[in-house]
């Protein structure tokens, strides 16, 4: 069974949800930039409309986590000093540079390929005109 969890951040300017999945020792994150300062209801709303379209890391090993302390007292604390931190998770950032990494590839290559089909092009017309010239009238 797997455990998920969103943070909302403010980053200069926009506010960001990072949406955090782990199942089993799979690591995955998805960024979602909001605008404005989301509303409760709205992020529920965004979620339960865009869920298929979310964006996520390629799987990274996680970690195994413990079971949470029982003691509601613990809990209480641990859940006050996470809302306390300030920044992303360095999982969280590692698996978010990943994802960019592989779009900047993947954009890298497709324009790659896009200039070679247009210079491949413009040779043939080039080539066809050439011909046109040397045919007679």
């Amino acid at each position: 069974m797997g455990t998920s969890r969103l943070t909302i951040l403010f980053d200069d300017p926009f506010w960001i949800g990072l949406y955090e999945r782990e199942d089993g020792t799979e690591y995955s994150v998805c960024r979602i930039v909001f605008g404005a300062e989301p509303r409760d209801q709205a992020v529920y709303a965004y979620l339960l409309e865009h869920w298929r379209t979310l964006r996520f890391s390629p799987p990274r090993p996680g970690t195994e986590h413990l079971p949470p302390p029982k003691s509601p007292k613990r809990r209480q604390r641990e859940a006050r000093r996470m809302t306390q931190a300030a920044g992303i998770g360095t999982k969280a950032q590692q698996a978010l540079k990943l994802q960019q990494e592989q779009g900047k590839q993947a954009r890298l290559a497709r324009t790659r390929q896009q200039r070679e089909a247009e210079e491949a092009r413009k040779f043939q017309l080039r080539q066809a005109r050439r011909k046109e010239k040397h045919r007679g009238h």
